[in-house]
């Protein structure tokens, strides 16, 4: 099969396009003919070395996609061939992502992808709306609650939204721009701050007393904010890594009580990471979730789809091996 592989970390020069073996699907796995593979920053940051993980002789990147299964393995029920389906964490643990025309992967990172969900929609899940769960969730119920997004235009924040107002709660956001606020609008969010022409602390004031809880994209520009409109008790969630690393006000958070929490995926407990999976599954199934706009590359340029994701691309990048 063809695919886009590395052997050694660093720039997206190190890709490179060639024929390996296609996988045979082990004891407890499934093999998927990928339609689409999702980008996402981890997977630029683990193929530039930033996150570096082992590299078993080649390594395939990319941790999403979607496709078909077309055999499955030892212990695995055979009328899952022929299911579609929406892939997550394609390459932990093993070498083949989804930057390929075949993946394998255990059967239950191989989930169903109802009819009625496009392809483009099941390659955007994975570790965005699994990321966007965790930090709605890790500390309870948010029914009837006010929940900040920061970055509400991201696609963490996108399915932060949409999973927040599916849970009964009311969504603030934040955006740089007016693009990028409609975006979020179209996911659903109840309050959209454009925080370079508005002073974000009145508008959200305005809308709330104070928020119960904070999905956070960038602790260190945005911690006083986050502060400045927290309810006590609050959770700060922070899913990503920049390189301005705040100074903790550890008296201000303490008069507050507020929880930092911080939020990587690889690290969540197995039995959350399954509830995840199965309440982003049920909001799938719901139509609950929608689509960002997407950038289509082919298999050969999936250098350049990394670095449209390391650049800052709005929307979703995908790759098409086929």
């Amino acid at each position: 099969m063809r695919a886009a592989v590395y052997d050694t970390t660093g720039p997206s020069q190190v890709l490179r396009i060639t024929e390996v073996e296609r996988p045979e699907p082990g004891p407890g796995q499934v093999r998927v003919r990928v339609e689409l593979s999702g980008v996402n920053p981890t997977d630029w940051k683990t193929r530039a070395g930033v996150t570096a993980r082992p590299i078993d002789g080649f390594a395939i990147p990319n941790q999403d996609g979607s496709g078909v299964i077309d055999a499955v393995g030892p212990g695995v029920d055979p009328s899952r061939i022929g299911e579609r389906v929406w892939v997550w964490f394609a390459a932990v643990g093993q070498r083949w992502g989804t930057a390929a025309e075949w993946t394998v992967v255990p059967a239950g990172r191989a989930v169903p992808l109802p009819e009625g969900a496009s392809f483009e929609l099941g390659a955007s899940l994975g570790v965005p709306a699994l990321t966007a769960h965790r930090c709605l969730f890790a500390d309870g119920p948010i029914d009837g609650q006010t929940v900040l997004v920061a970055g509400g235009a991201g696609a963490v924040g996108h399915f932060a939204i949409e999973l927040a107002k599916r849970a009964g709660a009311r969504v603030v956001t934040t955006v740089s721009s007016p693009e990028k606020a409609d975006l979020a609008r179209a996911a659903g969010a109840d309050l959209v701050v454009n925080y370079r022409s508005e002073d974000p602390v009145a508008r959200i004031r305005e809308f709330t007393p104070a928020v119960d809880r904070v999905v956070e994209v960038a602790l260190g520009a945005n911690l006083a904010l986050d502060l400045e409109v927290a309810a006590p008790l609050a959770p700060i969630v922070c899913y990503a890594a920049s390189g301005d690393d705040p100074v903790v006000p550890v008296r201000a958070m303490m008069s507050k009580n507020l929880l930092l929490r911080f939020v990587i995926l690889y690290g969540v407990p197995e039995p959350d990471l399954a509830r995840a999976v199965s309440e982003v599954g049920a909001a799938l199934a719901e139509g609950r979730l929608s689509e960002l706009p997407n950038r289509r590359y082919a298999l050969a340029d999936t250098a350049a789809a990394h670095d449209a994701v390391e650049h800052g691309f709005v929307g979703k990048v995908l790759v098409e091996p086929a």
